[in-house]
């Protein structure tokens, strides 16, 4: 399921306000697929060396936009924003950044919908590279194995922190959630402003995109509701 809370003028707008003449492929949001697009090398330069060229490159940027590169508060910032590219923000990229799952035993039985809510989501946007920030709600029912919480939290936030969009991001945590729980019984659902939407092309601050993904157990309307009433304020 999406969901995006705007308005249009009756031409067709993608979720950046572009028409779908102007940016085919940002204005349908459409991704090219479940898995993030990346070259076969993508990982062959050390992180060090990356660094050192998008600094360069975005020294460049900077110079082509007339700043002045000899002001002090400018001079360090190509090297802030590659570390920030490299390390935090795009870290997702990197599967050796993947956070270790700890399962145990279900040894009380447990069988009932476990629901983590109000995680924080911090992703950005594939098509213009400006934020998408909001929260992810997640819900299994145990298969003979318990993750430990904190770990939920950190799918989520691994998955997001690279180039996304939201609907790749909602399956891509399904996936993984289905994976190393070993059962289809999952649900995902995120809603999250962004910054693609709020700050250029339609500029509607109030806009909310809404994902979701329920599956097994939670594909029933009961089990569902009973999963959207856990997550409403």
């Amino acid at each position: 399921m999406v969901l995006l809370n705007g308005e249009s003028n009756g031409q067709t707008f993608g979720h950046n306000g572009v028409s779908a003449e102007d940016d085919p492929i940002g204005a349908s949001h459409v991704g090219t697929s479940l898995n993030t697009p990346l070259r076969p090398d993508a990982f062959s330069l050390p992180d060090e060396e990356k660094m050192k060229r998008i600094e360069g490159h975005f020294r460049s940027i900077m110079d082509i936009l007339g700043l002045d590169l000899r002001d002090d508060s400018l001079r360090g910032t190509p090297k802030r924003v590659a570390k920030m590219f490299v390390k935090e923000i795009f870290s997702g990229l990197n599967p050796k950044n993947k956070p270790p799952v700890s399962l145990f035993e279900n040894k009380f039985g447990y069988r009932q919908m476990l629901v983590e809510k109000h995680i924080r989501v911090q992703s950005f946007c594939e098509h213009h590279f400006l934020p998408i920030y909001g929260k992810a709600h997640v819900a299994y029912i145990p298969n003979g194995q318990v993750i430990g919480l904190s770990k939920l939290n950190r799918i989520v936030d691994f998955y997001a922190r690279r180039p996304q969009v939201q609907e790749r991001l909602t399956m891509q945590i399904a996936d993984e959630l289905s994976r190393v729980l070993q059962t289809e019984d999952v649900a995902v659902y995120i809603e999250a402003f962004h910054m693609c939407v709020q700050a250029r092309g339609v500029e509607h601050q109030e806009s909310i995109t809404v994902t979701s993904e329920f599956r097994g157990a939670f594909s029933s309307d009961s089990v569902k509701n009973e999963f959207l009433q856990a997550i409403k304020p």
